[in-house]
């Protein structure tokens, strides 16, 4: 056997737990029937105190539920503030689990209830916005805990199924997925980013006429971009940095994350710097790299 053999981490034998918890309307009923398609025993609408019992029933028996998905919500305001405390309690009892929070922006949340004729479940006598800012102070400090937290703005149901299935369909040596994203910070920050990076201190290819109704995806905007001064170097320096980290992140079981970049509109300096940074970060070991443009078109 290979010293890379031997070094290559393999996903545990023992059962693997996924909390799906996050914003009402930000996918949960979509992501809960794409995790059953790929061998997932999903348990939906879960009271947060029954999570140790469950999660220690399927520890003892991992070969016959190995993968478990518990979709946790506010249905019940009460049970669920408890949910902080029963993970704690299965993090004190060494059972493996992992939080993924779906989330999205309020006013797609409004339009999302809206157009499903249907109250928020913590509206009350209020209006659907009440609700929603509710929950989101009551989820608040969960969403900061979680290991992974998945914007779904801009995803219908068939592409929020796509992502579910490339972030928990396959086994085997551990793969860690990374999100590469272009957006523009005039747009505002992606929430879902572990990394911000600004190339704003390139040139902007906005202010020569002949580049600027091209994206950072043409040739000519990214050749322009990319060979202006400091930008080879800041991206080098970039993927140097983040190896330590990615490397931590295999070692502490962790499977995601969101390496954002920005410029001032998200078409040019963030694009091209995006598809050149995924393309070095995709030739590191087990390491899976999506590109995303956040805001490409916006303008």
């Amino acid at each position: 056997m290979s010293d890379e053999e031997d070094f290559t981490p393999i996903k545990p034998v023992e059962s693997e737990l996924l909390v799906v918890t996050g914003m009402s309307g930000a996918g949960r009923t979509t992501a809960a029937p794409a995790l059953e398609d790929h061998g997932w025993y999903v348990v939906d609408n879960l009271p947060p105190q029954m999570l140790g019992t469950l999660a220690e029933l399927v520890s003892r028996m991992p070969e016959s539920m190995p993968r478990l998905a518990v979709v946790v919500d506010v249905r019940s305001q009460n049970l669920f503030r408890d949910i902080r405390e029963s993970l704690n309690g299965l993090k004190s009892s060494g059972i493996n689990y992992r939080v993924i929070f779906l989330d999205a922006a309020d006013n797609v949340l409004v339009r999302r209830f809206e157009q499903g004729r249907r109250p928020h479940p913590l509206q009350g006598d209020g209006r659907i916005s009440d609700g929603i800012t509710a929950e989101r102070e009551l989820l608040a400090r969960l969403k900061d805990a979680s290991d992974l937290v998945l914007d779904t703005t801009d995803m219908n149901v068939h592409a929020l199924a796509t992502n579910i299935t490339e972030l928990f369909s396959d086994s085997g040596p551990i793969v860690l997925r990374l999100n590469v994203m272009s957006f523009g910070f005039k747009y505002g920050l992606p929430v879902d980013a572990n990394f911000v990076a600004d190339a704003r201190f390139i040139p902007n290819p906005h202010w020569i006429p002949e580049l600027r109704p091209h994206t950072g995806l043409e040739r000519q905007v990214s050749e322009f971009v990319l060979q202006e001064s400091g930008a080879e170097e800041f991206i080098k320096r970039y993927v140097d940095a983040l190896e330590p980290v990615l490397e931590g992140y295999r070692r502490e079981n962790k499977h995601y994350a969101t390496i954002a970049v920005g410029c001032t509109g998200g078409k040019h300096r963030s694009v091209a710097v995006a598809v050149e940074l995924a393309k070095r970060l995709a030739q590191l070991p087990r390491v899976k790299v999506a590109v995303q443009h956040r805001d490409l078109g916006r303008e």
